[in-house]
């Protein structure tokens, strides 16, 4: 072994921070100076940049993933995420998390460090997993896909200036009682199946964020996906619904029915929003939803590798 450090130092592994401004340094003070103190400098080469506009974390992950760069850390929220991941799939990058958004639901799911000192710890560490990632017609979404309700609230929550829990639940309760749900036909193994629904949820994790978990039994690496079809309940029965929800179990709900699918087509009768990773995209009527098996290395804590 040498003993130059200039020579030790090209040993070193790649790894860019890609960072939302919007959620990245609200959450987190100084928030560059600090990465840059808490990533090991002597087994990276640390490049940071910030994302200037909607899709920009998605055109830079790409750029990087063709430099070949080790690991591309998205530090935002789900959509971030989304975006970062999209152009890591089925590449030899490894996907980090610095959880910066509202809910961060994957990042609950995958038990990563909400605070900043000990997700980069992990980052350092940089054990890995390959996960399974999903499809909606020609977009990716990594955690959870959904239409009706849930996609009209992601809507209204986007085009808002508040975040947080309280901000999200508002959204549900002024628009809950006026919403009509929909009529929905589900093809999948053979199978068809016509339902009125409040909304359905194509879950690949099982988290909504806020530690709300749609689909208790979802998992990243089972090669399907929970597909979760939620009846509107009337008004008296919502906090019995809400408390199976927090209390993830929303499963035994009589107003939710759950298929595990690794393809299915939803048609509709209008095209509308769809709710792709927490943020709203606008599709057609027929929906086309599948999995793409363990095509996403993501950097997770070594003790729940077993388990996602």
């Amino acid at each position: 072994m040498t003993d130059n450090p200039e020579l030790r130092m090209d040993n070193r592994r790649s790894i860019l921070f890609i960072i939302n401004p919007i959620s990245g340094q609200r959450r987190f003070k100084n928030l560059e100076e600090r990465i840059r103190k808490g990533i090991d400098r002597k087994k990276y080469r640390i490049d940071i940049r910030t994302t200037q506009f909607a899709g920009h974390a998605k055109t830079l992950a790409s750029d990087a993933v063709k430099a070949k760069t080790d690991i591309i850390v998205a530090v935002g929220g789900d959509g971030t995420i989304n975006e970062v991941a999209s152009s890591l799939i089925g590449s030899n990058a490894m996907l980090g998390i610095i959880p910066a958004g509202s809910g961060n639901g994957l990042a609950r799911h995958l038990s990563i460090p909400l605070t900043l000192p000990r997700a980069l710890k992990l980052i350092n560490q940089a054990g890995h997993k390959l996960i399974d990632t999903g499809m909606i017609n020609d977009r990716s979404f990594i955690s959870i896909a959904g239409v009706g309700f849930d996609a009209l609230i992601a809507k209204k929550f986007a085009s808002g200036n508040e975040r947080g829990f309280l901000s999200y639940f508002r959204y549900v309760a002024n628009s809950f009682l006026k919403y009509k749900p929909k009529k929905y036909t589900l093809q999948f193994d053979n199978k068809t199946l016509k339902t009125r629904a409040l909304f359905i949820s194509f879950a690949n994790s099982n988290q909504f964020g806020y530690n709300t978990q749609i689909a208790p039994n979802a998992k990243l690496t089972d090669g399907r996906i929970d597909v979760c079809i939620v009846k509107k309940p009337n008004i008296l029965e919502i906090p019995v619904v809400t408390n199976l929800l927090l209390l993830r179990m929303i499963d035994k709900s009589p107003y939710v029915n759950v298929i595990q699918a690794e393809e299915i087509t939803v048609k509709r009768k209008k095209g509308k929003y769809v709710n792709i990773d927490g943020e709203p995209v606008k599709m057609g009527k027929t929906l086309h939803i599948k999995v793409v098996p363990l095509s996403l290395k993501v950097i997770i804590p070594q003790h729940v590798e077993k388990e996602i």
